[in-house]
């Protein structure tokens, strides 16, 4: 009998370890599998967190609003508004400094997301999206710059037939130049290249915006006092908008991206951003609604 006990003992004994030890491995797994599924949530949800779109924004070379130094930094208001959208929108900024023409010519074929200081026109809008309100308002002129050794006298638009005519790629003017299909017009890469141009002789004038030409004229490395400028000018305001290609323009985040210019423009901060480019204000009336 006492054999007998002892064995039912030995028996039950191995057959508690036995269940233990099967209960230690389930609950072993299902505490790895917790763990794991635990860990693969925090690390989803943080990657949601800091995950950032890249938005690849074009600087062309245009003082003081849009500037690419020797070593290729880019600055001016485009770069100071897209950093302050940056602040408070899931975005990773990408510059690409480019020549005007170029950087118009990636927009339109989606190879950027963004560039600032575009007139906008009936044939832009068919290729790309503006924004609104205009960032850039300027109150200048379209004039023309001939070598000072040149005697020529542009007095008015008349004068301009016959005159070889430097124009940036794709730059848009007043319509009725852009129209007019009697001028001749010789593309220029960039407006650094439109005036080294008409100093090596190759075209008579360069049409350009007074505001900004005037300022980029420092970094044309040559006496300002071979170039003049003619009495014929073509005043008008200038607005200058942030445009989108169109691809980009059909995302979710292109929305943010106006809804905060509108946000920026009420509370008075897109006016303190483009006052160092001596730029007036932009005021809620200006929003496109």
């Amino acid at each position: 009998m006492t054999k007998l006990y002892d064995i039912f003992v030995v028996f039950m004994t191995q057959g508690r370890l036995q269940y233990r030890e099967r209960v230690n491995v389930v609950m072993s797994i299902t505490m790895k599998r917790y763990i794991t599924s635990l860990l693969l949530l925090l690390c989803s949800s943080f990657a949601l967190a800091t995950s950032f779109e890249k938005v690849v924004v074009a600087v062309d070379h245009a003082p003081p609003y849009g500037m690419v130094s020797e070593d290729g930094r880019v600055s001016g208001a485009i770069v100071d508004i897209m950093r302050e959208m940056q602040r408070t929108l899931p975005i990773k900024l990408e510059y690409v400094a480019c020549p005007f023409s170029r950087c118009l010519k990636m927009l339109e074929q989606n190879e950027l997301d963004v560039m600032g200081g575009l007139i906008r026109t009936e044939a832009r809008e068919q290729k790309m999206q503006f924004l609104t309100p205009p960032y850039m308002m300027l109150s200048s002129s379209f004039v023309f710059y001939a070598r000072a050794d040149s005697e020529l006298k542009i007095n008015n638009y008349q004068d301009l037939v016959g005159k070889r005519i430097a124009v940036m790629r794709g730059a848009a003017h007043f319509p009725r130049f852009d129209n007019d299909k009697t001028l001749t017009k010789i593309e220029a890469l960039s407006e650094h290249n439109a005036f080294d141009m008409l100093l090596k002789g190759r075209v008579e004038l360069v049409i350009a915006v007074e505001t900004t030409a005037d300022h980029a004229s420092v970094f044309l490395q040559r006496p300002s006092q071979e170039i003049v400028k003619m009495p014929y000018r073509y005043k008008d305001v200038i607005y200058g908008h942030i445009a989108l290609s169109k691809q980009f323009a059909s995302s979710g985040l292109a929305e943010k991206i106006q809804d905060r210019l509108n946000t920026l423009v009420l509370n008075g901060r897109l006016t303190e951003l483009v006052k160092s480019y001596n730029l007036p204000p932009v005021t809620a009336v200006a929003i496109d609604k």
